[in-house]
This record gives structure tokens, sequence and C-alpha cells, in this order.
């Protein structure tokens, strides 16, 4: 790759998982290119039955974004998937659940 191509194109990271598989799909994407954009070229589409991207579960490196944000060479775009359960509330049910064991 010559000097002029490094600058047109960069190299990004698309994961995404489910409770059975995860993926990790390596791009080289246009400089300009969007955490959309990256999402349609990793294919994940065609890779997990029910795919679909909650513009709100998106983010790079564990930190939300939107879908027009722009990308960094060495980004990782991650799609998150809908939590099972609040983790609040699995929380509180832990504790009660604790309490109650520990009275005499």
């Amino acid at each position: 790759m010559t000097a002029r191509e490094s600058q047109q194109s960069i190299r990004v990271e698309v994961v995404y998982a489910t409770a059975e598989r995860q993926e990790l799909v390596v791009l080289e994407i246009g400089t300009g290119s969007t955490l959309a954009d990256a999402i349609a070229a990793s294919g994940l589409a065609g890779m997990f039955d029910g795919f679909e991207v909650d513009p709100s579960r998106v983010g790079i490196f564990g930190q939300k974004a939107t879908l027009d944000q722009l990308l960094r060479d060495g980004d990782r775009v991650e799609i998150y998937r809908p939590l099972i359960a609040d983790p609040k509330e699995v929380r509180r049910q832990r504790a009660l659940m604790q309490n109650k064991s520990e009275a005499p």
C-alpha cells in the first residue's frame, strides 16, 4: 500500500455477538466513512438470522455513537444487542434472595 492509498482508506473492525456466536470483521474502507457504512460493508446482515441494527445500540470502543459518526483508522465498531434483563432489577432480586436466605 502506498502512502497515498493509506490516506484514502482506513482499517476498522466491526463486531457483533449473539449468545451462541460472535463475529469480528476487519475492513478497509474509505476515509470519511461512517459507522453505518462500516456496518453495511461488514456483511454481518448475511451472517446472522434476524440481524437488525438499532441506531441507539451502536458504539465505538464501548462508547455510544451514532450511525453517522465518522470513523478513524483503527476504530472498533460495536453493535449491541438488547439486554435480556435489566441489570438493576437482577441485582435487586439477587439481594432480596440473599436477604431471605440469611434471615433466621
